[in-house]
């Protein structure tokens, strides 16, 4: 089954405006939601945003604002995960 991008859903979405990472929780079809790290998002000299690109590796910068948000992160996916 090919991917449908009309069956992706972002349910949460951060972004760090010093460098541009974004974190989402995501669901497709309907199923479990899901952690997402990336894309990267950075700014033009004029302060608009450029094209996305790929997070790939996460800089101290990067590490220090998840680690800042994950208890937030944690608690809303707690709220969108299914009982058992």
């Amino acid at each position: 089954m090919p991917f449908d991008p009309s069956k992706d859903e972002i349910l949460k979405q951060w972004r760090c405006e010093q460098t541009g990472l974004v974190i989402s929780i995501n669901r497709y079809a309907g199923g479990e939601a899901k952690l997402q790290i990336g894309p990267r998002i950075l700014k033009k000299k004029d302060g608009s945003d450029r094209a996305p690109v790929r997070a790939g590796r996460l800089s101290y910068e990067d590490v220090d604002w998840l680690y800042d948000m994950i208890d937030e992160i944690k608690d809303e996916m707690g709220d969108l995960a299914e009982p058992e």
